[in-house]
């Protein structure tokens, strides 16, 4: 029996582009989740045995939520490898249209951040709203059948609902990539179903935080434990802790697992300077 994987739906989403990409053919059975939360819930929850969802872009950086849910309420779930899609956004309506004719924009919220010029020019007039997922923006405009709307998507998801591409490569940059995690419960083993399959460096996710923030050097002294034994770090972000006001908790990636000598030594001295330190998993990059 094939494992379920949850992720963003409905059909014709870039994670779900992801997870075809980033899965070996037919290895797994896909749950179409409606948010991101609920991805990661079934997860949590057992309902599913992994799930893939976005955590960064490259234009827009940090998908907050997922970080959000992966400190609240998905504490039973840990990172278990990570996979890049090319990110390539279209301009969809259920009919041709003139772009000056669009007077509404459909998106997931974290879209027109990383499509930005093309807004800001040749569609200014348009009033831009938000969706729970790109594909489900199309949906609506196929459903809505209304001459001014348009979506932001997928090839695939026009496709899918029967809507014609009004322009494709709409996004700032053509480089634009989003990075995804395979999420499974803790004690589960790792993810088997990446593609390509073969060896890959490993890097290390966590979380931490400390009422020593409110003083002078306590970051530097946190970091120092890492640059001390020379572990490089590919990624560090705050994020408001959402139980106390104007406190913070700090994101790092770095490069090496939990089990190596050095990783350990950090992570346990990071310990004696934090209230909080989570490792959100160990896992082949991508």
């Amino acid at each position: 029996m094939r494992p379920s994987v949850a992720y963003l739906g409905p059909q014709g989403t870039f994670s779900e582009e992801a997870l075809i990409a980033g899965a070996q053919a037919d290895s797994v059975e896909p749950v179409a989740c409606e948010t991101i939360y609920d991805a990661v819930m079934a997860v949590d929850g057992g309902e599913v045995e992994f799930a893939l969802v976005p955590i960064e872009n490259s234009l827009e950086g940090s998908v907050t939520v997922t970080l959000d849910t992966l400190v609240g309420d998905g504490v039973h779930t840990r990172i278990v490898g990570e996979t890049l899609l090319a990110v390539r956004h279209c301009l969809i309506a259920s009919e041709p249209v003139e772009l000056a004719e669009i007077d509404t924009v459909i998106s997931h919220p974290h879209v027109p951040g990383q499509c930005a010029r093309f807004l800001r020019g040749e569609l200014a007039h348009a009033h831009v709203r938000a969706a729970s997922s790109t594909a489900e923006a199309v949906r609506q405009v196929a459903e809505a059948r209304a001459h001014g709307w348009a979506a932001i998507g997928t090839r695939l998801a026009a496709e899918i609902y029967g809507c014609e591409v009004l322009r494709e490569g709409i996004q700032d940059r053509s480089d634009n990539e989003t990075r995804f995690v395979w999420l499974a419960r803790n004690g589960a083993g790792q993810a088997p179903l990446i593609a390509p399959p073969g060896p890959r460096p490993l890097k290390t996710s966590l979380v931490f935080w400390g009422p020593g923030a409110d003083h002078p050097g306590w970051l530097v002294r946190c970091l120092s434990e890492f640059a001390d034994r020379e572990i490089n770090l590919t990624k560090i972000e705050s994020r408001p802790q959402r139980e106390r006001s104007w406190r913070y908790m700090f994101f790092l990636d770095m490069e090496g697992a939990v089990g190596e000598e050095r990783i350990d030594a950090a992570i346990g001295g990071l310990r004696g300077r934090c209230e909080v330190v989570r490792v959100l998993g160990s896992y082949q990059a991508a």
